[in-house]
């Protein structure tokens, strides 16, 4: 149910965004001509949704002025957007304290603070809001959604009446008071608002799909079946409706109806967590337990916390006599959820078949003695686990706590994402050289690189991705190495980059061990001698990439000894690699450049791959020391955090990352830093 409200509230955010933007637009023009070009761009750019560009934008208006609330305020929104609430909310704090009477200050800030799960702060911003500019409406909606939020559904009426009451004609209005009332157990006022939203917009399908949902409470299925239907007619993309169809197919007993409107979910959401749940179950009750097993194994792979997946995983392997498996699984539940009284329970009855009679009674009386304290606080705790009347093999809903709220196409966090560290940064040959003009630019500059660069015979770069960089072409090669007078190991480096070009990396490492060995005369040779050991560094933890992506792409099965193939599914296959060398490599160019952060950088990759996370920190920490605004090391960095459970100072690394332009990093903030993981 909370879906729809807070997507309502997303569409009323994103409307005041075309607002503001034309309310800003007719402000007074700066003295300053950069910043009304920058202004309009991002502005533009945030009204378009190009939001990464917009952030941008925001971010050298920043750095012109650090006083215009107007520049924070904006790129909150872009932030917000992007799924950053960390983010957003150090914005529209700044926006705030620089113009403490700024009422969409307070009312974006609250919305960042619904999405986080802090309600309280939430509706003291709305208050300040509404005491500073109380005939604006929109602010009640807000309100009365903060207020449905936190369960207070009469608070949300009222202030859903307000609204209604300025803006009667806004579909949207109904559809969340009537959840409201709903939750009040009012169904005739909840049926009511849902019939007024339907008669207002025919054609927005949410409407129907919640009167069915509340048809189908009330055993009505055949209308809760028209109405699902309709909305399925009038949006064949919704997953929310397919969803809810499934559910209700199901309290039909139509197994393959519901089967089929939940592969339809996973069509489009193949990583729906929720839908992978209950299709599972469903092939489990109809006896398939191999597919129910691959779904559930999927559950868990997302989301490796949900205590009922392994309890009914472990009864999948119970069904098919797979003892050993089904201990594991229960053994977790009970991990997971201590007094959990029915895994306790049923992993009893799984050690009785393996003659594990000693710890079968023991789980037996520990069940029973959690059934006998769930009793005495039943009315405290009616939903415990210990409860061992419930059915746990019931199909969820979407106010599952697992289902993580929110049903929308345009959200990653149901989805499987690819997430990798950024990778090493080296030098690479390019086709021109740079020209130096870096207006307003944050890039890294270093008196010493430039020297090395410009002294070159051939134009060279750093990057982390050299397949994107334009080679030079052949006869410019052969001229500077072959035809021109430079120092034996600048040569020896700029052949082993044309060897790296051209997959030649055995001969690669010939040239690099030469150019770090070989001395030139050049007064700064030993310092430039570190840039050529940071380079062969990487080239050999680039053959060893090499290697385990080879090795990676064989997908092997393990057999137990009853010959059942335990095929559970992972994100990838962890082996152990030996970087020594490279991180030796490494190290000694540290050594030798002491303030470069590419180096330290790549230090920290080398220990994370390494197995050292508590290491690479601490490389990333001395990167960013040295280059503030390096925004890879900030995104490395806060994936490590995130792998050591410190996902909090891991959710501000990446929002830091997204904000200075690091790619990918919007996605993984909406896969890891999700409201429910900052409450």
């Amino acid at each position: 149910m909370t879906s729809g409200v807070e997507s309502a509230a997303r569409k009323v955010a994103m409307a005041a965004i075309a607002v503001l933007f034309l309310l800003c637009s007719a402000l007074p023009s700066s003295a300053q001509y950069d910043k009304d070009v920058f202004s309009f761009r991002g502005r533009n750019a945030l009204a378009d949704g190009k939001l990464a560009q917009a952030i941008e934008n925001f971010n050298i208006l920043a750095l012109l002025d650090s006083t215009d609330h107007w520049t924070f305020f904006y790129r909150g929104i872009a932030k917000y957007n992007l799924g950053d609430i960390r983010g957003a909310k150090r914005d529209f704090d700044t926006a705030v304290r620089l113009n403490p009477v700024f009422t969409s200050g307070y009312h974006y800030r609250a919305i960042t603070s619904n999405r986080s799960g802090h309600y309280d702060e939430a509706l003291k911003d709305l208050q300040k809001a509404i005491d500073l500019r109380p005939g604006y409406t929109g602010l009640y909606f807000s309100r009365g959604v903060t207020y449905f939020l936190s369960q207070q559904f009469s608070e949300a009426v009222k202030d859903f009446d307000r609204y209604i009451k300025k803006e009667p004609k806004d579909p949207s209005a109904y559809l969340n008071r009537g959840a409201s009332y709903l939750f009040l157990g009012d169904t005739l006022k909840a049926l009511t608002d849902y019939n007024k939203a339907i008669k207002l917009d025919r054609f927005e399908p949410e409407g129907y799909i919640r009167r069915g949902r509340l048809y189908a409470a009330r055993k009505n299925f055949d209308d809760a079946l028209s109405d699902l239907d309709h909305a399925i007619e009038l949006d064949s993309t919704s997953t929310f409706a397919y969803f809810n169809r499934a559910l209700l197919q199901y309290d039909r007993n139509d197994y393959n109806a519901a089967m089929k409107d939940l592969d339809k979910v996973l069509e489009r959401e193949p990583g729906n967590a929720l839908t992978l749940y209950n299709r599972s179950l469903i092939s489990a009750q109809v006896g398939d337990y191999e597919s129910a097993l691959a779904d559930m194994d999927r559950v868990i792979n997302i989301n490796p916390g949900n205590v009922l997946a392994y309890y009914n995983r472990a009864a999948f392997f119970a069904g098919m006599e797979r003892w050993e498996d089904a201990l594991d699984d229960y053994s977790k539940a009970i991990e997971l959820y201590p007094d959990f009284a029915k895994a306790y329970m049923n992993r009893s009855w799984v050690e009785l078949q393996l003659g594990m009679s000693r710890a079968s009674k023991a789980d037996y009386d520990t069940a029973r003695q959690k059934v006998r304290e769930y009793r005495s606080k039943v009315g405290a705790d009616s939903e415990s686990f210990a409860d061992t009347t419930r059915k746990y093999n019931a199909l969820l809903s979407l106010d599952a706590s697992f289902a993580k709220k929110d049903f929308d196409d345009e959200l990653l966090q149901h989805r499987d994402i690819d997430i990798n560290l950024k990778p090493l940064y080296r030098f690479t040959l390019t086709e021109r050289r740079d020209d130096g003009r870096y207006a307003l630019s944050s890039r890294y500059e270093n008196p010493l690189v430039e020297r090395f660069m410009s002294e070159l015979a051939l134009p060279v770069v750093i990057t982390s991705s050299p397949a994107e960089v334009k080679q030079p072409e052949g006869a410019v090669v052969e001229e500077a190495l072959y035809l021109s007078d430079v120092p034996s190991p600048q040569k020896e480096f700029l052949k082993a980059l044309v060897d790296i070009g051209a997959k030649r990396f055995g001969s690669a490492l010939s040239h690099y061990d030469k150019s770090a060995e070989q001395e030139d005369g050049n007064p700064y040779g030993n310092l430039y001698k570190g840039f050529y050991l940071m380079n062969r560094g990487v080239l050999r933890a680039d053959m060893i990439d090499f290697i385990a992506s080879m090795e990676s792409n064989v997908q092997t099965l393990s057999m137990d000894d009853k010959g059942n193939t335990r095929a559970r599914v992972r994100d990838q296959v962890n082996l152990d690699y030996d970087y020594s060398e490279a991180i030796a490599d490494m190290e000694e160019a540290a050594a030798i450049l002491k303030d470069f952060p590419y180096v330290r950088f790549n230090l920290g990759n080398l220990y994370c791959l390494s197995s050292r996370p508590v290491n690479a920190i601490a490389h990333y920490d001395a990167a960013i020391r040295q280059y503030p605004r390096f925004a890879d090391a900030y995104f490395n960095r806060g994936l490590v955090l995130i792998y050591l459970k410190d996902k909090e100072k891991g959710c501000i690394d990446l929002s830091r990352a997204g904000e200075l332009g690091a790619e990918g990093a919007y996605s993984v903030i909406s896969r890891f830093c999700g409201e429910e993981e900052m409450r």
